[in-house]
This record gives C-alpha cells, sequence and structure tokens, in this order.
C-alpha cells in the first residue's frame, strides 16, 4: 500500500485558493459544545497539569490539524497546550510496541494517531496502551459506523475517527461524452454495469476507464469492503478460502484488466501520470485522490465524483467503501480525562476546527455534523462545480462495518499475492488456498 502521507500532502498541495480565501474570512464555525464553563464544574485537568503531550506524523497535515485544534480549545480553556511530537507512522508503531513489551507506560503520550486498518492489531496485543473512550461523553453516533468499527474492540471505542479515507469514482467528464455518458450513468451502478459502460469507454475513446498499481489489492479491498466483507469472521479467524464476496471481487478485478478496462502500471509515480496525462478516463480511491488529481490544473471543471459500483451477487452490497484514514487514541495515561475532553471538544465537537483544516490541509472530516457547515458546501470548480467535500461526508455514512482483525495486513499481502497469481492465470481456488495456509501460518 502507498504511504498514506504521501498522498495527503499532495492533496494539501492541491486544494483550492478559493477555499483557503473563504477560510480566512473567519469566524463562520461553530464554538465547541459540551465543556464546563467557568460557572459549572471545573474542565478536566484544572487543577492540575494543562499540557497533552501528542504524538502524530506529517506537519502540513496531521500536525497542522493538531495545532489549529489546540488553538481551539485553548481559546476557552486558558493555559492548555499540546507538546506535539513528530513522530513518522513507522517510528511511532515501533515506539508502542516497545513502550507496551518493556511496561514502560510512564512514557507514553497522552495522544497518538494510529492508521485505522492497524487500530485493532494494537488495541487487541496490547490493551494497556489505550484508554477506553466508551464513557467518555464523545458522541460516536455521529460518526459513521463503518469508521468507528476500526477502533471498536468487543463493542467499547477506543478510537476518535480523524481523517476520512472514503471512496470515491472520480470521472472525466469530457472523455465520457466523447462516449456518450454522464457521471449519472456511473452512479448507484454494479459492477456488470460498470463493465459493460467501460467496454463502451474503451470503444468511443479508445482510454481504459481506470489504472491501478500492479501487486496491489487497493480496489479489491475496496470492493471487498463495500460488500460489507472482510478475510476474517468475527472471532479473527481468516476466511479466505470459500468468501463468496472476495471470489467475486477478485473475479471482478480480473475481468476488468482483462477487457482493458483497468490499465496495471508499475508504480505509484505511473498511476498518478494516468490520471494527469489523460491516460484513462478515471479511477477509484480514497477521496485524497483529488488533490493528485487536482495537479493537473489544464483539467480543472472536467472532474466529477460520485459513488463506487457494487458487487452483483453478494448481498447487503453497497456503492460505499473507504480506503485508508486514521484515528486519535487516549493512552494510559493520569491525563487521560483531558484527552478526552480536549478531542470531544474539538475533533468530535468543532465545526469551527474542521472548517479550518479543511482548505488548510486537506483533512476530509469523518465528522459527520462538519459536513453541514458552508465550507464543506462550497462548489469546487474543479470538479465541475459540485459540492464534493459535502458529498463525501454524507457517502462515508454508508460505508459498511467490517472487521480488520490483527492480522489485517497478512490477510492483504496474501490475497493480493493470489490476486496477482489469478490475473496471471492460476487457478482462483488454488491461489486462495495458498492464501490461507500464509495466514494461518503467520497467526499460528
Amino acid at each position: 500500500m502507498v504511504n498514506r502521507t504521501r498522498k495527503l500532502y499532495s492533496l494539501a498541495l492541491a486544494l483550492p485558493l478559493a477555499l483557503v480565501l473563504a477560510s480566512c474570512g473567519g469566524g463562520g464555525g461553530e464554538t465547541p459544545t459540551d465543556k464546563p464553563s467557568s460557572t459549572d464544574e471545573a474542565a478536566p485537568g484544572a487543577d492540575g497539569d494543562q499540557e497533552l503531550t501528542v504524538w502524530t506524523w506529517d506537519p502540513a497535515f496531521n500536525i497542522f490539524a493538531m495545532q489549529e485544534a489546540e488553538k481551539v480549545y485553548a481559546a476557552d480553556h486558558p493555559g492548555f497546550a499540546l507538546d506535539i511530537v513528530e513522530t513518522p507512522w513507522d517510528d511511532l508503531q515501533t515506539k508502542l510496541t516497545t513502550l507496551a513489551q518493556s511496561e514502560a507506560y510512564d512514557e507514553l503520550p497522552d495522544i497518538f494517531l494510529m492508521q485505522n486498518n492497524a487500530f485493532q492489531k494494537n488495541a487487541i496485543n496490547y490493551p494497556d496502551l489505550f484508554t477506553d473512550l466508551t464513557d467518555s461523553g464523545i458522541a460516536f453516533d455521529e460518526f459513521p459506523a463503518g469508521v468507528t468499527a476500526y477502533s471498536n474492540i468487543d463493542g467499547a471505542n477506543f478510537g476518535v475517527p480523524f481523517d476520512a479515507g472514503t471512496a470515491v469514482g472520480a470521472y472525466r467528464t469530457d472523455i465520457l461524452e466523447e462516449a456518450g455518458l454522464t457521471t449519472d450513468d456511473f452512479t448507484d451502478i454494479t459492477w456488470s454495469k460498470f463493465l459493460e459502460l467501460g467496454k463502451q469507454v474503451k470503444e468511443k475513446t479508445g482510454k481504459p476507464l481506470l489504472s491501478g498499481q500492479a501487486g496491489s489489492s487497493d480496489l479489491m479491498m475496496m470492493i471487498l469492503q463495500s460488500a460489507g466483507a472482510s478475510l476474517f469472521d468475527a472471532e479473527g479467524n481468516a476466511t479466505i478460502v470459500d468468501n463468496a464476496a472476495l471470489i467475486e471481487a477478485i473475479e471482478t478485478y480480473t475481468q476488468l484488466v482483462k477487457d482493458g478496462i483497468l490499465v496495471e502500471v508499475n508504480s505509484w509515480d505511473e498511476y498518478i501520470a494516468t490520471l494527469v496525462n489523460g491516460e484513462v478516463a478515471g479511477t477509484i480511491n480514497g477521496i485524497w485522490i483529488v488533490g493528485s488529481i487536482q495537479t493537473a490544473t489544464d483539467q480543472s471543471g472536467k472532474w466529477n465524483i460520485t459513488n463506487l459500483p457494487k458487487l452483483d451477487k453478494t448481498a447487503g452490497a453497497t456503492n460505499y467503501s473507504a480506503n485508508g484514514g486514521s484515528s486519535w487514541a487516549v493512552s494510559s495515561t493520569a491525563n487521560a480525562e483531558l484527552a478526552e475532553d480536549f478531542l470531544k471538544s474539538t475533533f468530535a465537537g468543532s465545526k469551527e476546527l474542521y472548517d479550518i483544516i479543511l482548505p488548510k490541509a486537506g483533512a476530509v472530516a469523518n465528522w459527520i455534523p462538519a459536513g453541514d457547515s458552508a465550507v464543506y458546501g462550497e462548489k469546487q470548480p474543479f470538479f465541475g462545480d459540485q459540492p464534493i467535500f459535502q458529498m463525501v461526508v454524507q457517502f462515508g455514512k454508508d460505508v459498511p462495518q467490517t472487521n480488520t482483525g490483527v492480522y489485517y495486513y497478512e490477510g492483504r499481502d496474501a490475497v493480493s499475492a493470489a490476486l496477482t497469481q489469478v490475473i496471471q492465470g492460476s487457478d482462483i481456488t488454488a491461489a486462495l488456498t495458498d492464501a490461507q495456509k500464509n495466514v494461518d501460518f503467520a497467526m499460528n
């Protein structure tokens, strides 16, 4: 999987100036709610330490968002401050593992960021690192259930969702028009219909609809999640062989390649080049991909977004999925109560915060009320005046819950290898049997 920081940084660089100017108008957001006033009971930490330590990565994205959250909270909590320590994801994961194994809990930060797909692995393996946030007052029902599921263990919430990885279908409207189609033709459809439309686009324009990086299972995993399916059952056991939704996802992906509707390239840079050079008619990926798309300034006004195709045969399949995203965790420190209140009042309670960090950093909210703001409702000229960020918040509400489990990455890697084998002509059952054996070996 491509480094998420690079993806998100490209989004921050490419966001339109109009949104930045709208943000600089100031004062459009709401004041954080549900905090004790000066006449009510004292806020958490009021009689003690008012500083929290945060570990996160990416100065232009996550760190910037935390700095703005600090300002929002400090406006109503004099003396409050954050000590934000830039910690690359790989380093953060290593540090957490080391501290957990040595039981050096006093060295933990108060808050740290977790990639969503790694959350359950860490929370299950190292439960003493995490604070249960279920009774913190945070309104978890104001986040998509499919996102809170990443950090929900046995019904308890351990993470506050931050940036959205909600998936979109993004298409060149001029190329579709050449094929006699519009974005509406790609809205609320099945994959069989998508294959039909893809052949029409290829025949009329000579261009594939999609591109992707060879050896990556990003698209296939998005297809799987859109059906509410997983590589693991509720007990965390691998369910790769005889997984009907997975088999249909692999068959769909393989047919896309076979029909020339999806062209595979060798690297992430080549994938982006297919978009900005107009070599394909569209892409399906997390919302962060719009940052890379917008680097092609000559294509402004020629893109639209919509939802995803859904599997034809799998019961309960939807047109919504995700790829990426992260959540804030509170560690088991003495400042946990203050950390909870800070997150409740900012990332789980402040439209003002999200109105600032969307245009300036490209941080699209998972917090559903953020989508109601004027900033999220801004029409985006690059995307044919669609209010794409408001649309994405709505898409996120319908992303199905899935179980990532402790061995998500091992499962993903094994299935990626199986997908490559199937594309090259191997029997799908044999390839998935090998994948199952590899994951079972890793688990045992």
